[in-house]
């Protein structure tokens, strides 16, 4: 249900340019520990492509044909080599290990079920090489903020952005929470003041909370070595915004 969100590569880049102290965290995490370096659910290689510049042998792996295209573009304009592939994180075989696995901004969070998590971690385990470190990030949910999921369209402020070919884009969002599945169901809507809703794209998320987190990872042949609650290594406490973990094979 998400994939067509993922179809505007371009645009995607604009609402998302990615977080400094993000990159800067990753970066610093593949130098200390990879030599070989993999990232899942890679997007447009934002935090990847620093990676390669740094002199890693890098794959990127995305079910996303179009945000492969747009990384394989930029990656070409830095003048860096990246292996992209497309795939799903849930279940690969790449056949090799690497020092370095990494997802991140919340792209674990696409994998709905308990099992499908669980088989994401068990692929991760095979693919590290001894001594690899696992290193993603996603939310910590806020149940006052789950509730206001209401279904009504409300408009992000945060999110416009300006597109060279269009103009400023303002993007609206109307969400629900299935709090049986623990996803919150969206649709995204961007516009201009021309040319309304010339996006409409789903996207559905999962929450995963804090106590049910170190149990997915065990389940799926990991340990939680540590969890951060900000990306300058902070600790983890019930109200950070972030849950920063990082794994290694059980």
């Amino acid at each position: 249900m998400s994939r067509a969100f993922y179809s505007h590569a371009r645009l995607y880049d604009l609402m998302f340019p990615g977080s400094r102290p993000a990159v800067d965290f990753y970066r610093a995490e593949a130098n200390q520990h990879g030599a070989r370096v993999l990232e899942l659910g890679c997007g447009t290689g934002q935090k990847l492509i620093p990676i390669a510049y740094d002199g890693h042998p890098c794959v990127g792996l995305d079910f996303s044909s179009d945000m492969l295209a747009e990384a394989q573009r930029k990656a070409d304009a830095r003048g860096v080599a990246v292996e992209w592939m497309r795939g799903d994180m849930q279940a690969f075989d790449l056949g090799r290990t690497f020092d370095f696995v990494f997802i991140t901004a919340n792209s674990l969070l696409h994998l709905h079920e308990a099992e499908d998590l669980v088989s994401c971690f068990r692929s991760v385990r095979r693919h590290l090489a001894p001594g690899a470190r696992f290193v993603f990030d996603v939310f910590n949910p806020s149940v006052s903020l789950l509730a206001e999921a209401d279904g009504v369209r409300r408009t992000r402020e945060s999110l416009s952005f300006v597109d060279p070919d269009r103009g400023t884009v303002s993007v609206d969002v109307a969400e629900t929470y299935d709090a049986p599945a623990q996803v919150t169901r969206g649709t995204w809507y961007l516009s201009t003041n021309s040319e309304r809703d010339f996006v409409v794209a789903p996207l559905e998320i999962r929450s995963i909370f804090p106590q049910e987190l170190p149990l997915l990872v065990s389940l799926g042949g990991l340990r939680l070595v540590e969890r951060f609650g900000d990306w300058s290594g902070g600790p983890f406490a019930g109200d950070a915004a972030l849950q920063l973990c990082v794994c290694e094979s059980a």
